[in-house]
């Protein structure tokens, strides 16, 4: 008797053990443990991590100069020393589809930058204020929604001119309404709540509130808006260069891939279906997590998690 009132008092300090363990865990830690019940999620980081450390090391992933003619390798197909063949220049596939992502981030990641910096803090101001000044801004925001995302950028693109940073920011600007109305629909859905009437109660100014209490509300929808318009961006991004509105030759990009392909198709098809399945997967990768985040996110969406 003596032995199991031993065993299970052990087994009751085990236990509370692992939950206070549990309990004492931080929320990116618990975060991290419901994200890994989604096989989806996982898979999607891991496409992702791979293109990020590529785009981030191109030279130490690729195999060859990416902009390096070589007339008597043109349009050769899987060799020991071009991977994925080469182009009608002589100039290595598999290289330029690794610096090409690196394009393909930067301008994702810039471009939702430009519409968070510039859209989260119109929305938060929009829905606090109220009144005349929410509707000046709003009204502003529908004017850009009124054109299409992408003859919008085309517009400024026809004003600045191609080139990798100029479309950054064609891309980025139409994102600043998008998210201006995210975070102003947040900042409505609390700022009559108790806990905006008590700071308020003892003083505390617009930017202590907006920074406290509206910003941290803001956090989950931007977030998962953020993945998926990331994807958006890098779409946008090809099909400008695909125009010869992007990322100017000879400077590798997953869309001037497309367009080099495109006289070669019967040829060598490897040529297109290279980029284009790079674009495809990584889209699909950041739509996907975009969706994970979302089911994670929200407490009407989280079910058992």
């Amino acid at each position: 008797m003596a032995i199991m009132s031993e065993n299970t008092d052990t087994s009751i300090e085990g236990q509370s053990s692992d939950t206070s363990i549990l309990n004492s865990s931080s929320p990116l830690v618990v975060f991290w443990r419901r994200f890994s019940r989604r096989p989806i999620g996982v898979v999607s980081i891991v496409i992702l991590g791979i293109v990020a450390f590529a785009a981030a090391v191109p030279t130490l992933v690729a195999t060859h100069d990416p902009i390096l003619y070589d007339g008597k390798a043109a349009l050769l197909r899987f060799t020991s020393d071009h991977w994925l063949g080469t182009d009608n220049l002589g100039r290595d596939t598999y290289s330029r589809l690794v610096h090409g992502s690196r394009t393909a981030l930067i301008v994702g990641f810039a471009s939702v930058a430009i519409g968070v910096g510039g859209g989260l803090p119109i929305g938060i101001l929009a829905g606090w204020w109220g009144g005349r000044r929410d509707e000046i801004l709003m009204r502003l925001m529908d004017a850009i929604f009124a054109f299409p995302s992408l003859l919008f950028t085309l517009l400024i693109i026809t004003g600045l001119g191609p080139g990798i940073q100029n479309v950054t920011i064609a891309i980025g600007v139409p994102f600043i309404a998008v998210f201006a109305r995210i975070s102003r629909g947040s900042t409505l859905a609390v700022k009559e709540q108790d806990f905006i009437t008590s700071a308020l109660s003892i003083g505390a100014g617009d930017v202590r509130i907006a920074g406290r209490h509206l910003l941290p509300n803001a956090f989950a929808p931007v977030v998962v808006q953020g993945t998926l318009l990331f994807g958006v961006a890098i779409i946008i991004e090809a099909a400008l260069s695909f125009l010869g509105l992007g990322t100017k030759p000879p400077d590798p990009s997953w869309g001037i891939m497309l367009t080099t392909a495109q006289r070669f198709l019967r040829q060598e098809p490897l040529l297109a279906i290279v980029p284009g399945v790079a674009i495809s997967v990584t889209v699909l990768a950041f739509n996907l997590i975009g969706d994970v985040l979302r089911d994670l996110l929200d407490p009407r969406l989280r079910g058992g998690d």
